[in-house]
């Protein structure tokens, strides 16, 4: 038997292909939502995944606003964040989150409620960071990327 038809092949960054994927996420629980987000950001669903490098798509989401998530997570549930000060705990709800991401001041497709639920989703460390530079999320059905190939994709049907 031929053993070097047996090679395993990994990607470099010569050839890892990046699409851009648009998902509608209206009516969709966010945390089911968010696993196979970041499933895609990852690249876990391509046949040459390369833990160690960024093979993952760049995703859009929109309709952001649109998402649910079941009971009444979106007052009870609770985020901590801590300033690094004496007293410094910060807490917050996923409806905080929502409603911060109609300021002004937040940057365009940097939605926090997905950025904080992703976050926690991807590997810690630099490579995490870059991977979730790749997500791009907006409240209503506009996106302001223009970029020739969108795949539009049924995030049901993806696994």
């Amino acid at each position: 038997m031929d053993t070097l038809s047996y090679k395993t092949l990994s990607a470099t960054p010569a050839t890892i292909e990046k699409q851009w994927v648009v998902i509608d996420a209206t009516d969709q629980v966010l945390g089911r939502l968010c696993s196979k987000v970041a499933k895609i950001l990852r690249g876990k669903n391509k046949a040459d995944f390369t833990p160690n490098l960024d093979c993952g798509d760049n995703v859009i989401i929109i309709n952001a606003d649109k998402v649910k998530m079941s009971k009444d997570k979106f007052n009870t549930r609770e985020y901590l964040r801590y300033t690094g000060y004496p007293g410094g705990q910060r807490v917050f709800t996923p409806g905080d989150l929502m409603a911060k991401s109609y300021k002004k001041t937040v940057k365009a497709g940097r939605h926090p409620l997905f950025i904080k639920v992703v976050k926690g989703m991807l590997p810690k460390g630099p490579l995490g960071a870059q991977q979730l530079r790749n997500l791009y999320v907006y409240n209503g059905p506009e996106h302001g990327h223009n970029v020739e190939n969108l795949k539009v994709i049924d995030i049901n049907k993806v696994k």
